[in-house]
């Protein structure tokens, strides 16, 4: 299997090359040059647990890994989970259920894509001898997640920028209570898309990247789209074949990795009623999918802090199929976008999507009710999923977090504060964060003069 980017620039890789580059040298996103048809293969899969799944599916696109290398991998990356499930299927009505994500090590569901990304680094290094440096931009969960993953791990160094201010506290304390010498969350002056801009601007430097081994964490690397694509098969498998094809998955997404890859399935053969995106009140991508426009719009700090997000870095690889796979195209929109901040489409149509937008005067209000219907307590994200659900059609919400990562909401809910046993260990650490501001120039020279030589 081999891989090729969005913008058509660059050669096609095979899978450990991309998962390495992260964002392709042209400045695009990788995606695979074919997809393989599971509908053949859902009658073998509906029994196996979530590692076994994990394991069939990634043989199909990991094809450069020896197979026992592979089991090896998922084996381990799923082995801290904290349920037996690993992504348990929670049923709260005849026509609602949950997908629990919240069951590893961080309490998010990044966990599923992190821990095996760290782990797949771990392999090239042995591979290559060459070290890597990972660099991430998070509005919470991402670098938590990464973090996490990645402690540790010989001859990788991680450094994640996140919005000084702008995350949850817990959240902070999970990327600065680690005492990991191979890890430095940088607090930045500014926003999550601040961050993520940086981290683009440094990846576009090739020369740099060449001299620091530089390698991406966030979701614009394609092992997290496929890692997280898993969890969606693993639940629709589950749903029984009178669900199937009847089930809406309602994703509460940001960045919208989250719910592309549950949309890759459908380049699978595997039939699904339908998304609903699911956005707090940084709604960039309800309009999208609203009105046809997708335009910047100031960040506005919300109940729901890792959704705070203006610029869904992986819409482009959704763009992609929308123009055909025509990579002129779309370095055509995405340049207009850069320049303008906007880009109109003309009968934007994107098949099987809908969009919900919930406003922090509505969260606390959905928990409360949620808790009052279903006797089941949802974080601020996951709360966003639960607006306007109907009543007459089936829908699969995707739980994105554990509540006790964002306790503070619960008293404006009329409810108790949510904890946890893993959050509460880390109130007796010492934080330790690296304040700069998010101009690319101070985050090289931090990043040359914390890294490990790549050579």
């Amino acid at each position: 299997m081999r891989f090729v980017s969005t913008r058509g620039q660059s050669g096609s890789v095979e899978f450990c090359e991309a998962v390495s580059q992260g964002l392709a040298p042209d400045g695009g996103l990788y995606l695979p040059e074919t997809f393989p048809d599971l509908s053949e293969r859902v009658g073998l899969w509906s029994d196996l647990s979530y590692p076994q799944l994990c394991l069939e599916f990634f043989r199909l696109f990991a094809t450069d890994l020896e197979p026992e290398v592979l089991k090896r991998v998922i084996d381990a990356s799923y082995a801290g989970f904290g349920h037996p499930e690993t992504a348990p299927l929670v049923e709260l009505s005849d026509h609602c259920k949950v997908l629990e994500l919240f069951h590893g090590p961080t309490l998010a569901f990044k966990d599923f894509a992190l821990q095996l990304l760290g782990n797949l680094y771990e392999i090239q290094i042995a591979r290559t001898g060459r070290n890597l440096t990972i660099l991430g931009a998070t509005s919470g969960d991402t670098g938590a997640a990464a973090i996490s993953g990645l402690l540790g791990k010989r001859g990788v160094t991680v450094f994640i920028l996140y919005p000084d201010g702008k995350v949850s506290p817990l959240q902070e304390r999970q990327m600065t209570c680690t005492e990991a010498e191979n890890v430095f969350p940088i607090a930045i002056k500014g926003t999550f898309d601040d961050a993520q801009h940086t981290v683009k601007e440094l990846f576009s430097d090739l020369r740099f990247r060449e001299e620091v081994g530089l390698s991406a964490v966030n979701s614009i690397n394609l092992a997290r789209i496929l890692a997280q694509t898993v969890y969606y098969l693993y639940a629709w498998l589950r749903l029984g074949e009178g669900a199937r094809e009847s089930t809406t998955f309602v994703v509460p997404t940001g960045n919208f990795g989250n719910v592309f890859a549950g949309w890759l399935l459908t380049k699978m053969g595997i039939r699904i009623s339908g998304f609903r995106v699911a956005t707090n009140q940084n709604d960039v991508l309800h309009r999208l999918f609203d009105t046809g426009e997708y335009s910047l719009g100031s960040v506005v700090p919300s109940l729901a802090p890792s959704m705070d997000i203006q610029v869904a870095s992986n819409f482009e690889r959704l763009l992609y199929f929308i123009l055909g796979g025509n990579p002129q195209k779309v370095r055509e929109v995405m340049d207009h976008f850069r320049r303008e901040g906007r880009y109109c489409f003309e009968n934007f149509a994107a098949k099987g999507f809908s969009s919900s937008s919930a406003s922090d005067s509505e969260i606390p209000g959905i928990i409360s009710m949620v808790s009052r219907e279903f006797g089941y307590l949802v974080d601020p994200h996951t709360a966003c999923g639960f607006k306007d659900l109907p009543t007459d059609a089936k829908s699969l919400v995707l739980a994105t977090a554990h509540p006790a990562k964002f306790p503070d909401v619960y008293e404006d809910a009329g409810l108790g504060k949510p904890t946890s046993p893993v959050l509460e260990s880390l109130l007796g650490k010492d934080p330790v964060k690296y304040e700069s501001g998010h101009d690319v120039s101070s985050i090289r020279s931090f990043i040359e003069s914390h890294c490990r030589p790549s050579g």
